[in-house]
């Protein structure tokens, strides 16, 4: 059965970085949960890092990106590189199923398993069901007023929320 109900959407602004996610999850046709955590903060807090793919995926690459986060110093672009190289090349890892937003105080990044690692031209990234909707909600939000990151985030989910029906308004949000 495949699941669906994930949406990320980050945004580092004026000094900013806010991930905000969505709670859905959906088996078929049925919200089988509402309130599902996809954002954490991790390396003593200095990093928030939202997921939208298989959830045990997912935690597996949350566990190496800290693990590079602590080789590297905290240093996020090297970070998430090294797992971006270790997520293609790797029989085990190449076959899990998520993506990862990442920021820290100065950016933000998407990190897949094709070995991409992406820093948004507009500092605007989405990922999961929703994406495309909260992106170009938060893209015209960020180029029509001056609300800060997690403000973006927030209304840009809640509008992603009235149009994908994979996407709720109970969200998650941190901000950096």
């Amino acid at each position: 059965m495949i699941m669906h109900g994930t949406t990320i959407i980050g945004i580092h602004r004026n000094g900013k970085t806010a991930i905000c996610g969505d709670g859905q999850v959906t088996m078929g046709d049925a919200i089988v949960k509402g309130k599902a955590q996809k954002i954490r903060k991790i390396y003593d807090g200095k990093v928030i890092v939202g997921f939208a793919g298989a959830t045990a995926d997912a935690f597996s690459l949350l566990e190496r990106f800290e693990e590079k986060l602590k080789t590297n110093k905290g240093n996020l672009k090297k970070a998430a590189i090294d797992l971006a190289k270790d997520w293609r090349q790797d029989r085990i890892l190449r076959r899990l199923e998520a993506m990862l937003i990442a920021g820290d105080k100065d950016s933000i990044l998407l990190i897949n398993g094709a070995g991409d690692v992406l820093e948004p031209d507009d500092n605007i990234i989405a990922i999961g069901s929703g994406g495309n909707y909260a992106l170009a909600a938060a893209r015209a939000l960020a180029h029509k007023t001056k609300l800060g990151a997690s403000e973006i985030a927030v209304e840009a989910l809640n509008i992603a929320s009235g149009i994908c029906i994979y996407t709720n308004n109970n969200y998650i949000v941190e901000e950096i």
